[in-house]
């Protein structure tokens, strides 16, 4: 019979095994010792040599049942030694007990007591000795690079125990936002300075990376951003907390889209999600865009049994299908080729799989282009698919419908915020005709990184060196990450009672020529090289968005980041809704279907050629919501305000 070689690491556990042997037999020799005030007499050398057999087996039991012999003392720490520690006693009181059981004459007793403590200092003391051997300067800075760490010293000593396990960072400095905290040191490495001597203690330590452990939120993180980006010094963050659970956690992480919000983003009730999606049967409309397909990345890593996905894009639904039978090759996936402005689809499709509830995330989201020559297209799409899929899921038996609505359904002064506006009137009205399902609508701001975004477009733009064209240097949007969107959408699926309306407390709007800048100088560049061009308000297009119009209120939930828009005023008459559609054909005249879009919706006010003046009140509103500072996040810095 061959007999399998051992691998390295069995090696080194059967050395280390062997080092703590060779530590009993000494510990056990140093109790008798000390017990006989170091002159142990000869008839007791012989009670310590015949007794020497049952210590070391006691304490190999005691160790190898805890597993000690499998640690790495390269990276020994305090969970280690308590575990070291609870087999040290298991140990002591199993050779107590044998000795004890078997009359051992003119054993010291005391011997039992002093054994323990000395085994426990001699090999914890041998584990801390290889580590700090391990650690030492001159073999820790071997071919690692210089690192910079920016937080708090409890935020920094998270970020410093993961880099252990790094080998190409050491870091050498730490920024801490707290004035006390200067000059004190962590793990060997000290707190050099503030984050705003950011640059010059880079160039101190010879460090070309900065490692940010501050909470996403936090006022040091952007500040560092910033500073970051001007003295081209390569940024990195800590993952996040769902990095950590994926199949291949990553090490520190570059900026991503989110580090560019100026809050924290929002966590949601993940316990009470995971209790409503688990085994059940969940259908998304929409499935292949940003946000249905984030919709559908998070149900699927809740639980859910069955996921039906539903999309006019056939290269979505693929790009999805791949994706999620790889994350989640248990869970059912179906995916259909679908316009939701066919009902008789969409129901069919509902009532072969009788879903338990139902995201409706399909819409035509783009304002510009619906605002001239696809207005019509808009309204059958946002309102008429919205109808259609309502009807559906209540005809299906879904005790939920949650549809995804926008910030620009308030006070829209464009075809597609009016017809979103619309749209949730008309899941409103369906709401009254079908008691059976919960019809609620979820509003967010502008998602950072998703279709048809800003950042995206700024980033090609800089990739070809720019312009970055910004259509006014006053307008303001409030952002969200895709994720965040996705959990809103699916908490008001959990908490929300049929006709609400959510919205979310998203921190304050961010000028969109800020953003800009701040992309300009993470690609390493400067707006001399590559220059921001203004090109005036597209048509239907707003200075600022509002999450709640002027004369609704709301009301708190128990979520502290969500809340209930009260909404005044008739609902439509679908009815009417469905006939003017179908009469208008297939391209109405644009004063006329506003005319009539206005009718439906009171805010509704038309930039343009058709609006009255009222609407130009409404406009004058806008610039005099525009002067109060406070309600824009300026990103400011000395640093800054050189290139404007």
């Amino acid at each position: 019979m061959q007999l399998r070689r051992l691998s390295p690491f069995d090696r080194i556990n059967a050395l280390q095994a062997l080092v703590d042997a060779g530590l009993l037999l000494v510990a056990w020799a140093l109790a008798f010792w000390l017990r006989f005030n170091l002159d142990v007499p000869a008839e007791y050398r012989y009670v310590a040599l015949v007794t020497t057999p049952v210590c070391v087996l006691s304490y190999a039991l005691s160790l190898g049942v805890l597993r000690v012999h499998r640690q790495v003392w390269d990276f020994i720490g305090l969970p280690d030694l308590r575990q070291l520690a609870l087999g040290v006693v298991l140990g002591g009181v199993l050779t107590a007990t044998v000795i004890l059981m078997l009359r051992v004459p003119l054993f010291p007793r005391s011997v039992l007591l002093l054994h323990p403590v000395l085994v426990l200092v001699l090999l914890g003391a041998v584990r801390a000795a290889w580590r700090t051997l391990i650690e030492h300067p001159g073999r820790t800075h071997a071919g690692r690079k210089p690192l910079v760490v920016v937080g708090s010293l409890q935020d920094a000593s998270g970020a410093l125990r993961a880099l252990q396990g790094v080998a190409q960072w050491q870091a050498e400095a730490i920024l801490s936002p707290v004035a006390s905290e200067v000059g004190r040191a962590l793990q060997n490495v000290r707190v050099l300075g503030s984050v705003g001597e950011l640059k010059e203690v880079c160039d101190f330590v010879h460090a070309h990376t900065v490692l940010v452990a501050s909470p996403p939120g936090s006022p040091e993180r952007r500040e560092a951003l910033m500073l970051a980006a001007d003295a081209r010094i390569a940024m990195l963050h800590m993952p996040r907390a769902d990095q950590w659970l994926s199949p291949q956690p990553e090490g520190v992480r570059q900026v991503e889209l989110e580090d560019l919000l100026g809050r924290e983003p929002v966590q949601l009730d993940v316990a009470g999600l995971a209790e409503l999606f688990s085994g059940q049967t969940v259908l998304v409309t929409g499935a292949g865009g940003s946000i249905g397909s984030e919709l559908c990345r998070q149900i699927a890593r809740l639980g859910a049994r069955r996921l039906v996905c539903v999309d006019l894009s056939e290269f979505g639904l693929y790009a999805l299908e791949q994706e999620l039978q790889q994350a989640h090759p248990n869970m059912e996936g179906l995916y259909y080729t679908c316009n939701v402005r066919e009902y008789g689809r969409l129901h069919a499709i509902g009532c072969e799989h009788r879903p338990t509830v139902v995201f409706h995330a399909a819409a035509y989201k783009h304002v510009p282009l619906m605002e001239e020559h696809n207005a019509v297209e808009a309204l059958r799409t946002n309102v008429v698919g919205t109808l259609h899929a309502a009807r559906a899921a209540a005809a299906c038996g879904a005790r939920r419908f949650v549809m995804v609505s926008t910030d620009k359904a308030v006070n829209p002064t464009n075809v597609m915020g009016a017809s979103k506006r619309l749209a949730e009137l008309v899941v409103q009205t369906v709401a009254l005709q079908e008691r059976a399902t919960e019809f609620v609508s979820v509003r967010f701001g502008n998602v950072l990184g998703s279709s048809g975004s800003v950042v995206p477009l700024f980033t090609r733009q800089i990739a070809r060196g720019g312009p970055v064209t910004v259509t006014h240097p006053e307008i303001v949007r409030y952002f969200m990450t895709i994720p965040e969107a996705a959990q809103l959408v699916l908490q008001a699926g959990l908490m929300g009672r049929s006709g609400q309306i959510f919205v979310l407390d998203m921190g304050e709007p961010v000028k969109i020529v800020e953003l800009a800048r701040i992309l300009i100088r993470l690609s390493g560049k400067t707006e001399q090289e590559v220059p921001i061009t203004f090109t005036g308000l597209r048509p239907g297009e707003k200075l600022y968005e509002e999450l709640l119009a002027s004369d609704e209120t709301s009301e708190p939930t128990p979520h502290p980041k969500l809340r209930i828009a009260k909404t005044a005023g008739p609902l439509p008459e679908i009815a009417a809704v469905l006939r003017w559609l179908e009469e208008a054909g297939p391209q109405p005249a644009g004063e006329e279907l506003r005319g009539w879009l206005r009718r439906q919706v009171p805010e509704y006010a038309p930039a343009g050629p058709v609006a009255s003046g009222g609407d130009a009140g409404a406009r004058e509103h806008v610039a005099d919501q525009l002067q109060p500072d406070e309600r824009v996040v300026q990103l400011h810095h000395p640093l800054l305000e050189r290139h404007r």
